[in-house]
């Protein structure tokens, strides 16, 4: 019997059976539409996780001023500790190999004000160089320069969010805002960021398009620190040429900053590329649960299909008897029947690829859930249809090939 006879003999059960045709495939159908979904959720999910610490700089190590209550930070500094500083930058640049960077940053939250409009921002004062090491683009105008840093001049740039807020569709270069009690130009506008809600260690989670950054010289001249006992800096981002040399720099980082701070522990290191390692291990497995997971609705679509052919091979009894006796061989009986299968598994696997396409789609429309399609769960999910298709065909298709022709024919 030729595979294309085959095919049309298990289209026309198929329609012959519409209704129950259907209820079959829906096993295969959501099957594969869940696989795809939950991959896609997966990936998205695992894409936000790289792109937060790409964000940081993967060849970068930041040490972070740790969150001290008022008496915390009293204790600390009753024990000599100064708190990170400028100095420490200098230090960490001067004494450790293989660094070729550092960049110091200071901040506090406060109102930034243009004309009757405002919104509550972090502003960040920082030395040159921050967009070489940091993942940030300008947008419009330019960043802080040298010159604006030496002359302690009085300019900001402003996130993409804190520029549409006050300024709408509008330039804001050229334009004075306040802040505090003090007057800045803006001399540029940084590309929109993504929005992450997580925490990486000490670096609380915000809208990084809010933050509006201006001179550290400028920072320190103007803006008084929250507490007198408050560090003179927040943070310092050192960049390690070479990322295999991470983990040995942290630690002359800390031999450095151990001493200088008497030994009190008052801040803390965070490495993004290991952090980013760990992220893309545990996504992995993430990832991988929920495929198998997704899979098992596979599974029990594979069941429900053995269980209808079953039930259509004692239904087409005497069609096989008679077929049998004029001639048909056993393999032909067997193809004819994992072929229905595989034909129910395809239909029902096409349908679930779209659903599965459509949902993902969904989610990501109309919830905070970012999801990423690759072609490889569109592929595992088919293919796996398609072996479900066969595997739970095969035990239909053997009983009915054994069936014994006289014995069929008398079937009733």
């Amino acid at each position: 019997m030729q595979y294309t006879e085959n095919i049309q003999i298990a289209l026309g059960g198929l329609t012959d059976h519409k209704f129950r045709s259907f209820l079959t495939m829906l096993g295969i159908i959501f099957g594969v539409a869940s696989v795809i979904t939950m991959l896609s959720i997966g990936e998205g999910a695992k894409r936000e996780a790289i792109a937060k610490y790409k964000d940081l700089g993967v060849n970068n190590i930041i040490i972070r001023e740790k969150n001290l209550s008022d008496t915390e930070l009293e204790e600390v500094r009753a024990r000599f500790s100064p708190g990170l500083s400028l100095s420490d930058a200098e230090n960490i640049l001067a004494v450790v190999p293989g660094v070729d960077r550092t960049v110091s940053q200071a901040e506090q939250t406060m109102e930034l004000k243009y004309a009757d409009k405002s919104v509550r921002s972090t502003i960040i004062g920082v030395t040159p160089g921050y967009t070489d090491i940091l993942n940030y683009t300008v947008r419009e105008g330019s960043f802080l320069t040298e010159a604006q840093y030496d002359g302690r001049l009085k300019v900001c740039v402003l996130g993409a969010g804190t520029a549409h807020a006050l300024f709408g569709k509008a330039s804001p270069l050229g334009q004075m805002v306040k802040m505090g009690d003090q007057w800045l130009e803006v001399v540029g506008v940084l590309a929109s960021k993504t929005v992450f809600t997580e925490t990486v260690g000490e670096l609380a989670a915000r809208d990084l398009n809010t933050d509006v950054f201006i001179p550290l010289t400028t920072y320190l001249d103007r803006f008084p620190r929250v507490r007198p006992l408050d560090s003179e800096i927040r943070q310092i981002t050192v960049h390690v040429t070479e990322s295999e040399r991470l983990m040995e720099t942290s630690r002359l980082v800390t031999q450095i900053l151990d001493r200088h701070h008497w030994g009190n522990a008052d801040y803390n290191i965070v490495i993004p590329y290991e952090l980013l390692k760990q992220e893309e291990k545990e996504r992995q497995i993430y990832n991988f649960l929920l495929g198998a997971i997704a899979a098992i609705s596979l599974l029990v679509g594979g069941i429900g299909i053995m269980n209808i052919m079953l039930a259509t091979v004692m239904e087409r009894t005497r069609e096989i008897g008679i077929r049998r006796a004029i001639g048909a061989r056993k393999r032909d009986i067997m193809a004819q029947f994992v072929t229905e299968s595989v034909v129910i598994s395809i239909t029902g696997g096409l349908i679930g690829v779209v659903l599965g396409i459509t949902l993902s789609l969904v989610v990501t429309l109309f919830t905070d859930i970012t999801t990423f399609i690759r072609l490889y769960s569109i592929i595992i999910a088919f293919t796996f249809s398609v072996l479900v298709g066969i595997c739970f065909g095969y035990l239909p298709a053997k009983n009915a090939a054994n069936l014994k022709p006289v014995d069929s024919i008398r079937y009733e």
